[in-house]
C-alpha cells in the first residue's frame, strides 16, 4: 500500500510506506491510509516525545497491517448493519429451500430483541464476549411493559444470536465468534409446561362448539372483509384441532394438498380427508401424508371460500387461479392468513367457550398438543403418531407420554387384582383363589 499523501510538512514523519506521525498542538498523532477501505486511520499517540511516538506508531501499524493481511477491516459496521448482513445470508437459505418462511421470521424477531438490548448504532467490532451477560435479565425484566420472555425463548434467542456472530466472524466483521451468555438452567420440557399449554379433554368440545358458532355468525355477511377473515380463522382452528398440523404447515396448505376418500368396512362407511404436507413447508423438511376424520368441515368451508375468491378475482380484474394452487386458509387464495388476526379470534374463542386461562399458556399451537395427547390415549403407537405429525417417535414419547392422568393411573394399577371391594398387591395373588 502506497501513501496517499506524498508531500510532507516539517512536523510530519513517514513510517514504513503508508503511515506517518504528525503533531497536533504538542501531541503526536498517527495516521495510516487503508487502500481497501479508502479511509485514513487516525489515532492519538498521547506523547510529546517523538521517539516514543515512533515506537507506538510502529506498534499500531504492525497490528493494523496484520489484520489487513488476514482480510479484516478496520472500520466497523454497526450492530444493525451486522444483523442486516446475516438476514440477507439467511434469505438465501429460504430461497434454496433450506429453511421455511416461518423460521426466517423467528430469526428476525430474535435479532430485533438483541438490537434492543445491545443498541442499533453500537460498533460491532467493539463488542466483547462478556457484553451479553445481562441479556437474560433484560428479556425477563418484569418492569418492562412487554411480555416477559420464558427461559426457553431466551435460550433460543441466544442460540440465534451466536449463530449470527459465527457468520460475521467468518466474514471478518467481528473479532469474536460468540458471546459468553450467562449460564442458564436446563429447560424442563416435561409435564407442567405442556399441561399449561394444552386443552383438557372436557374443554375441546366447548371450543369446537364456540368455533362453529363464531363461524356461523361471520357467515351471515361474508361480503364484509373482517367477517370473512373471522370465518376463515374459525375453520383454520377446526382443522388444527382435527389434524395437529404445525402453524407454518397449515398456513401454507394448498387445496391441491387436500383430497377426500371413503373408507368402508363391515359396519359403516366413513369419509376421510387426506392431507399432504410438502417438504418445503415442513419444519423437518420431509414430505408426509396422513388421513383423518374431520366431520366434513373442509368441504363446507371450501364451497363458501371458493365462491368468495371468484368474486374477489372479478372485482379486482385478476386472472382466475387454479383451485389446486390456492391457499386453503386465505381470503384471496394468494395471501396467507394473518397471524395477528388468528391470535385475536383465538382469544375470543376461549372467552366464548368459557375456558379458564389463568396460569396457562394456551395458544393456537395448543391444538397440536391436544391432538397428539388424544392420539396417544386412543391407542396409536408413537410411530403412527410420528408419521402423522412429522415428529420423531422418541420425542413424542419423551414429551407427551406422562401428561395424561389416565395413563398414570393405568400404569399404577397394572398387575393389581380386585377382590371383595379391595385391591390386592400382585405379590399376594398367589395366596388367594377365586
Amino acid at each position: 500500500m502506497a501513501l496517499k499523501k506524498q508531500l510532507f510538512r516539517d512536523d510530519e514523519t513517514p513510517i514504513f510506506d503508508d503511515a506517518i506521525i504528525y503533531k497536533r498542538g504538542d501531541q503526536w498523532q498517527f495516521r495510516m491510509w487503508l487502500e481497501k477501505e479508502h479511509k485514513y486511520v487516525r489515532k492519538s499517540l498521547r506523547t510529546k516525545n517523538k521517539a516514543t511516538a515512533l515506537d507506538r506508531a510502529k506498534s499500531y501499524y504492525l497490528e493494523i497491517h496484520s489484520n489487513v493481511q488476514q482480510g479484516k477491516t478496520y472500520f466497523s459496521i454497526s450492530t444493525k448493519e451486522g444483523v442486516e448482513l446475516y438476514i440477507k445470508y439467511r434469505e438465501k437459505d429460504l430461497t434454496a429451500g433450506l429453511i421455511v418462511e416461518g423460521r426466517l421470521g423467528t430469526i428476525k424477531t430474535h435479532l430485533d430483541h438483541w438490537l434492543s438490548f445491545i443498541k442499533k448504532d453500537t460498533k460491532i467490532r467493539d463488542l466483547a464476549r462478556t457484553d451479553c451477560e445481562g441479556y437474560y435479565y433484560f428479556r425477563t425484566n418484569k418492569d418492562k411493559k412487554k411480555r416477559i420472555a420464558s427461559l426457553t425463548t431466551v435460550l433460543n434467542e441466544q442460540s440465534t444470536i451466536n449463530a449470527m456472530m459465527k457468520y460475521l466472524f467468518r466474514q471478518n466483521e467481528v473479532y469474536i465468534d460468540s458471546f459468553d451468555f450467562k449460564k442458564l438452567p436446563r429447560v424442563d420440557k416435561g409435564d407442567d409446561d405442556i399441561r399449561r399449554a394444552c386443552f383438557k379433554p372436557d374443554e375441546i368440545g366447548a371450543v369446537e362448539t364456540a368455533l362453529l358458532e363464531h363461524a356461523a355468525e361471520a357467515s351471515k355477511n361474508l361480503d364484509d372483509e373482517d367477517n370473512f377473515k373471522q370465518f376463515i380463522t374459525c375453520y383454520y382452528f377446526l382443522l388444527a384441532m382435527k389434524t395437529g398440523l404445525r402453524t407454518g404447515e397449515q398456513r401454507q396448505l394448498l387445496w391441491g394438498d387436500v383430497s377426500w376418500t371413503e373408507h368402508k368396512d363391515s359396519f359403516n362407511e366413513v369419509s376421510l380427508v387426506k392431507i399432504k404436507v410438502r417438504a418445503i413447508t415442513s419444519k423437518v423438511r420431509r414430505t408426509r401424508s396422513f388421513m383423518v376424520r374431520e366431520n366434513g368441515y373442509l368441504e363446507d368451508f371450501r364451497e363458501k371460500q371458493w365462491a368468495k375468491i371468484r368474486e374477489y378475482e372479478k372485482k379486482n380484474n385478476l386472472e382466475e387461479m387454479n383451485l389446486g394452487t390456492a391457499l386453503v386458509f386465505s381470503h384471496d387464495g394468494r395471501t396467507m392468513l394473518d397471524e395477528r388476526v388468528m391470535k385475536l379470534h383465538f382469544i375470543k374463542i376461549l372467552k366464548l367457550a368459557k375456558i379458564e386461562t389463568d396460569n396457562r399458556d394456551l395458544v393456537p399451537y395448543s391444538f397440536r398438543h391436544y391432538f397428539i395427547t388424544s392420539r396417544i390415549m386412543s391407542g396409536l403407537s408413537y410411530r403412527q403418531i410420528s408419521d402423522m405429525c412429522g415428529t420423531s417417535a422418541t420425542q413424542i414419547e419423551n414429551t407427551y407420554y406422562h401428561l395424561n392422568e389416565e395413563i398414570l393411573r393405568t400404569n399404577a394399577m397394572a398387575g393389581y387384582k380386585l377382590r371383595e371391594g379391595g385391591l390386592i398387591e400382585p405379590e399376594a395373588h398367589e395366596h388367594f383363589k377365586d
